[in-house]
């Protein structure tokens, strides 16, 4: 039975679809006129009002009968009508009640009231506790799915520990049907209702989780649905209003075209099947657009187009010497290739690999060589590609797929006898996606690309009219197999002289038409122009030259718009710093006197070629050989094998045969952070280590190259056009190189040969003998007996050897 605390006359009112529990406040609205007038009554008496939910929500006028069986004592806090008569009521619960009887129907519901107590239970139970977690556990992941926000309310909860503070809490903000939370209600056992709304808000969350996965779901699929629906219909509609032809003629407009085009039998079979594929697709479905792509793609394609190529050698030559100055064998090679052509029509056309530094043309002549040849160029950049997908394109089945980069260059040009530029082939890279080299085997083989097969197309496409030119810094970074696919031609290094000849005959000329500057305008002396070579540049190139040529047109161009502007502008040598500022390069000084274990060496590097110094000093110590200057594992090596050569050689030289115990030395290459590798400063390191064990000066205006083995032997090396250059921008007079690479004389510059004494060596003695001074070196042998060690045989030639040219 019921224990009865509180009896009280209180107007009713009737909640339709809510019930409210007691210490929670809630609000609510109010239109039935019984309703509003219990509220009027209320708010004239002590604001206390018995809320109470009626069983049938239908129902206008549902009376006592009509009403459930338990309710709530509340004060009404605030009361604010709205417009069309509707009162919001803001209450706050007390207590439960009962309906004792009925006092009147009319104009309100108005009852005896009685006040139930809660069922009486053990706080300290550990069961309450764990239902108290689990509840608020089960209200937290209600919170995190429920379509309102109740995360302020949550903390409310957390902060009690009481289960009928924290049943009626819950089932008040849950979205429970209004009858379930009247059992809740009605259920005075506070542990009880606590596992009665645990049950009920488990089930609630299942009902959400489903809820919230078929929405999404639902919305997927009515987004995607919808939207492809409603652009198809603004299509048909633009298509109706622009007058535009029905799209089921536009298969019969492909077959039009495949067959206009005359394509090989496998080709226009494939092609008729994709467009009969086409058609059974539904109008702007996806695969349709990826059909018509395919198709649009494939039918572009200059299959018959061609250009009428310029076989007039003498035309062809003109071009070239227009363009470019020097460059000989780039020249020759491309008249060889006319020759050819007009003798053997259908020969195919040369694969050539331009190879040499920055800036020195070799991207520019091959779009002369395009010029001259009469074909359209279409210029493909390889650097940094490393996915064999970029040459060979994608299937059309992937979302995005077009065509590699050779069919895109060849639609580029939009014609099949295109000449294509593959640049920077050399820095191409390969991951997991595969390598792009190997990819480019096929297309770069006269043999094999006849029938080359693009992933996009899926057919044979003919690439054998076409010419491919590729360039590169280098071919260390090529594979051996792509390399010996392509006939390398290598672009030196420009002299000075060839440099002055380049800015004033291209490079002025060009600079000035640029910056609206007319030729009487602006000289700039011969003078100025090697300064700016000399102090301004530092490369193999003319990259650099062109910049600061610019500079020199730009202040220029200041001077000839001020107000007091001279009629004309003469640059010199004298006020060139007027121009473009202090220099920065300084011409080498040579040393005053020859140095001590100070040798001056030659390298190749990408961008030419340097003159690399040895520094080399011997203390005293426990034998230590300590390498510095950012050197590699080859040139460690190097020093090795020539310490090794000079242990052998002590008693020729007036060494101390235990230095290697007694002394340290220490060898150094200035410009630390600059890498440094290669095996051909082997003999600069033997000459600087033997000057400084005997204190023999070297001679400072000589420089060398070359490899040196652990038995004294001279061995080649390459890069000697650029190395030699090096040596003549820096003030070298004589040059040691090995006597293997006499050959390559042929192939240095003219001036360079004259300006230069060049000394062929084939063993170590050779080089010492003629960098070294040994007249104020004490304990020397008065002669040096090279046939002393019976395992390394005389060396032919000794000062003799050199020849100047």
């Amino acid at each position: 039975m019921n224990e009865t605390l509180i009896s009280r006359t209180l107007p009713v009112l009737a909640l339709r679809g809510m019930c409210v529990f007691p210490m929670m406040t809630t609000h609510f609205d109010v239109e039935r006129p019984k309703s509003v007038k219990a509220i009027d009554e209320a708010m004239h008496g002590d604001q206390q009002i018995l809320l109470i939910a009626q069983r049938d929500v239908q129902k206008n006028d549902p009376g006592f009968s009509g009403l459930c069986a338990m309710g709530t004592v509340a004060t009404i806090k605030q009361v604010l009508k709205l417009p069309g008569d509707v009162v919001r009521v803001l209450v706050e619960g007390n207590y439960r009640a009962v309906v004792a009887s009925a006092a009147q129907t009319a104009p309100y519901l108005r009852a005896l009231v009685d006040e139930v107590a809660e069922r009486s239970y053990n706080p300290s139970l550990p069961k309450v506790e764990a239902l108290v977690r689990e509840a608020l556990e089960l209200f937290s992941d209600f919170i995190d799915l429920a379509p309102h926000g109740l995360q302020e309310m949550l903390s409310q909860a957390l902060g009690s520990t009481d289960p009928a503070y924290v049943s009626d809490f819950i089932a008040q903000h849950a979205s429970f049907h209004y009858m379930e939370k009247q059992k809740a209600l009605e259920q005075l056992h506070p542990v009880k209702r606590l596992e009665m709304v645990i049950h009920m808000l488990a089930k609630e969350l299942d009902v959400l989780q489903l809820q919230s996965e078929l929405q999404e779901k639902v919305q997927e699929n009515v987004n995607r649905g919808q939207r492809d629906y409603y652009l198809r219909e603004q299509l048909h509609v633009i298509h109706e209003q622009l007058g535009d032809e029905d799209e089921e003629d536009e298969p019969e407009q492909y077959r039009l075209r495949i067959a206009a085009l005359g394509l090989p039998q496998e080709t226009e079979e494939k092609l008729l099947k994709e467009v009969s594929r086409m058609a059974k697709q539904p109008a702007g479905s996806s695969e349709a657009s990826l059909l018509r792509n395919y198709l649009d793609t494939c039918l572009d394609l200059p299959w018959n187009e061609t250009t009428k190529e310029r076989l007039d050698l003498r035309a062809a030559r003109r071009i070239l010497d227009e363009d470019h100055y020097g460059l000989e064998q780039v020249k020759t090679r491309i008249m060889e290739m006319l020759a050819v052509k007009k003798l053997a029509p259908d020969m195919p056309g040369p694969i050539l690999c331009l190879v040499g530094p920055p800036g020195v043309g070799k991207t520019s002549v091959a779009i002369s060589i395009a010029r001259c040849l009469n074909r359209n160029l279409a210029r493909i950049s390889l650097g940094g590609v490393h996915d064999e997908a970029d040459i060979r394109g994608h299937r059309k089945t992937y979302i995005g797929a077009m065509p590699g980069r050779i069919i895109s260059g060849v639609l580029q040009a939009k014609t099949r006898n295109p000449l294509l530029l593959l640049d920077e082939i050399d820095k191409m890279g390969s991951d997991y996606r595969g390598d792009p080299s190997a990819a480019l085997l096929e297309v770069l083989d006269s043999e094999q690309n006849t029938a080359f097969r693009d992933h996009y197309l899926e057919v044979p496409f003919d690439l054998s009219d076409c010419m491919f030119i590729t360039t590169a810094n280098t071919t260390e970074t090529i594979p051996r197999a792509l390399l010996d696919r392509m006939e390398v031609i290598e672009l030196g290094s420009y002299t000075d002289e060839e440099k002055l000849r380049i800015a004033k005959g291209h490079l002025l000329p060009k600079q000035m038409k640029k910056h609206g500057i007319t030729r009487g305008r602006l000289r700039l002396t011969d003078g100025a122009i090697r300064e700016i070579i000399t102090c301004y540049t530092r490369e193999s190139g003319v990259r650099n030259l062109e910049r600061e040529l610019a500079r020199v047109c730009r202040k220029t161009a200041v001077e000839l718009v001020a107000p007091d502007a001279p009629g004309k502008v003469t640059v010199t040598g004298s006020n060139l710093e007027t121009y473009l500022g202090i220099r920065k390069y300084l011409p080498d000084k040579m040393p005053e006197r020859d140095p001590v274990g100070l040798v001056t060496g030659l390298a190749w590097t990408s961008v030419g070629g340097e003159t690399l110094e040895v520094e080399v000093n011997v203390v005293d110590g426990t034998g230590k050989l300590e390498l510095t200057g950012n050197l590699g594992d080859v040139m460690k090596e190097s020093a090795g094998c020539a310490l090794s050569y000079i242990r052998s050689r002590t008693a020729q030289y007036g060494i101390d045969p235990e230095f290697y115990k007694k002394k340290d030395i220490h060898v150094h290459f200035p410009e630390g952070a600059i890498p440094k590798d290669g095996p051909s400063a082997g003999i600069t390191i033997c000459t600087a280590m033997v000057s400084a064990l005997t204190g023999a000066t070297v001679r400072r205006d000589i420089a060398m190259t070359g490899e040196i083995s652990i038995r004294g032997r001279v061995l080649p090396i390459g890069g000697l056009k650029e190395k030699t250059m090096a040596a003549l921008r820096h003030g070298i007079k004589m040059v040691v190189i090995p006597q293997d690479n006499a050959k390559d004389l042929e192939e240095i510059d003219q001036n360079v040969r004259k300006a230069l004494n060049f000394i062929t060596v084939s063993h170590a003695d050779s080089v010492i003998e003629a960098a070294l001074d040994f007249t104020d070196v004490p304990q020397l042998p008065k002669a040096l007996d090279l046939t002393q060690s019976d395992a390394i045989p005389a060396p032919r030639g000794k000062r003799k050897a050199g020849i100047r040219q």
